[in-house]
């Protein structure tokens, strides 16, 4: 059950996932499971990702390190469920990005993400 702030759980585990990924030397799979229950499955504009695929998806993050930052517009919890609608602002390789997402996910007791489908869309490239 998800009992703080919807926009700011969301925030934190982003932020918290990605600040650990890119700043740490831990194992990615460690990072991975420190955030996702080990049956976790993620749909990203329909590709699935389970546990073995988002590992793999953390080798360019470590890689590129990218900095990022979200702005959530709404969010909503109901029991270990949350909705929300954001923009993630990315800036990767000297680009950057504005990202609308609509993601909806079920968390853990603990805090960790067990199911994730997002919608996104790029809304622009600035030079």
């Amino acid at each position: 059950m998800i009992t703080t702030d919807p926009a700011q759980f969301i925030i934190d585990f982003y932020t918290s996932f990605h600040d650990d990924l890119v700043s740490g030397d831990e194992d990615a799979a460690v990072v991975v499971d420190r955030y996702h229950t080990p049956d976790v499955v993620q749909y990203a504009d329909g590709n699935r990702m389970d546990r073995d695929k988002l590992i793999a998806h953390t080798r360019p993050v470590r890689k590129n390190r990218p900095t990022s930052r979200m702005e959530v517009h709404e969010a909503m919890t109901d029991d270990d469920r949350l909705a929300a609608r954001f923009t993630l602002y990315v800036h990767n390789r000297g680009k950057d990005l504005t990202i609308d997402v609509h993601f909806f996910g079920r968390f853990a007791p603990d805090g960790r993400m067990r199911e994730a489908n997002s919608i996104t869309r790029t809304v622009k490239e600035a030079a």
